[in-house]
């Protein structure tokens, strides 16, 4: 007897997925008639075009003229590297707050 009661949710739930499916069957609409093929790729053509054109005008990123410009490039960007990190260390070390737990903790050590 338990087996039949637990096999009706299971039929029940299959039943009701079936039931979904059938609806959702019917629904399909076929899209409407493509425009004509020299159109499309005509108008494929100008977007693909005028979104490569920076890439005609510009050399690449990457071309450097000579082993002294590279270096240069290298230079500059390590010194404003280095002064990023020397200005967040110089945050971190005049945080306000930090000095103000110190002091706190100083005086919680004073009076133990």
């Amino acid at each position: 007897m338990a087996r039949s009661r637990a096999a009706l949710p299971l039929a029940l739930a299959l039943a009701l997925l079936v039931g979904a499916a059938w609806q959702r069957a019917p629904a399909f609409a076929p899209g409407s008639p493509r425009a004509p093929a020299s159109q499309v790729d005509a108008r494929l053509a100008a977007a693909v075009s005028a979104g490569l054109l920076p890439l005609a005008v510009e050399q690449p990123a990457g071309a450097y003229d000579s082993v002294v410009a590279m270096l240069q490039s290298w230079l500059v960007g390590g010194t404003v590297l280095t002064i990023i990190i020397a200005a967040a260390l110089v945050a971190a070390t005049a945080n306000p707050l930090s000095k103000r737990r110190a002091a706190v903790a100083a005086q919680v050590e004073g009076k133990r």
